[in-house]
């Protein structure tokens, strides 16, 4: 049965498993995510991921069969440098997605020693806390363009058909320096932008508005640098003429924070 794809916005940090204040903090968005398994047809044979927090100088997949954690965020509370999550790998897909990309023209190699980092391993403790879902993921690539990582998913998109689950992990708005209520206008804004293209548009014209996502309203205000927005190209493509749906919108931190679904009946 085919798959539908994802964006989620995968919060911040280890952010929850953690205290904060006030303690509700990320708990909408916490149980947006837990609740995601139940939008898919069935149990999927697969996950792809594509992570904001790896970037390589061409497509790179993790091909480990026991991929261990990468804990690439600092500052946080030590128990979070324990959290586990032993979903195994898949090298198999690993190897059809490397295939079906240089298939597409898009250079694309395995990685033996890359783990799953917390664009992965966070928001999967709650979508699958079981972790018995095999898991690979994907990079972006280095130069950040967004026609290769929208090829990327047009590329990948008849994995679907194979029961493979496309997850693409960023911030619907991922601008550090201005968080919180100050960045609402600018959220708010590009947020709608999101919303008309990626509800609205389906297709080619939905990948084009993507690709020129710079002149969106507060593009480069939401977005200083769009390794966050890169996974949503992915996903995107990769459900070509099918509807997306927004699956969550809700100030997070004070800042409107989205996620969408595409495809199988959006």
């Amino acid at each position: 049965m085919r798959q539908p794809t994802f964006f989620i916005s995968h919060g911040g940090g280890p952010c929850f498993f953690m205290d904060w204040n006030p303690p509700d903090t990320w708990t909408r968005l916490g149980d947006s995510l837990r609740a995601l398994s139940q939008q898919v047809p069935e149990r999927p044979q697969a996950v792809l991921a594509i992570s904001a927090h790896w970037e390589a100088p061409a497509f790179a997949v993790t091909t480990q069969q026991r991929p261990p954690l990468l804990f690439d965020y600092y500052g946080f509370p030590e128990h979070t440098y324990r959290l586990t999550y032993p979903a195994p790998g898949d090298p198999a897909l690993a190897q059809q997605v490397i295939d079906r990309l240089g298939a597409a023209g898009l250079s694309a190699k395995g990685d033996a020693a890359r783990g799953y980092d917390h664009g992965l391993f966070v928001p999967f403790k709650l979508i699958y806390p079981e972790a018995g879902v095999p898991m690979v993921q994907l990079s972006l690539r280095a130069d950040l363009d967004p026609a290769a990582h929208l090829a990327c998913g047009r590329a990948l998109a008849p994995l679907r058909d194979e029961g493979v689950l496309i997850v693409g992990s960023g911030y619907s708005y991922h601008n550090l320096r201005v968080f919180g209520p100050a960045a609402n206008e600018a959220a708010t804004h590009f947020d709608a932008w999101l919303q008309d293209s990626l509800c609205e548009r389906v297709g080619a014209e939905r990948e084009r508005r993507l690709q020129e996502w710079e002149h969106a309203p507060a593009a480069r205000q939401a977005h200083p640098r769009e390794e966050h927005l890169l996974p949503l190209m992915v996903a995107a493509a990769a459900a070509g003429d099918e509807p997306g749906r927004c699956i969550f919108s809700e100030p997070v931190m004070g800042v409107l924070t989205s996620a969408f679904r595409f495809g199988a009946s959006a």
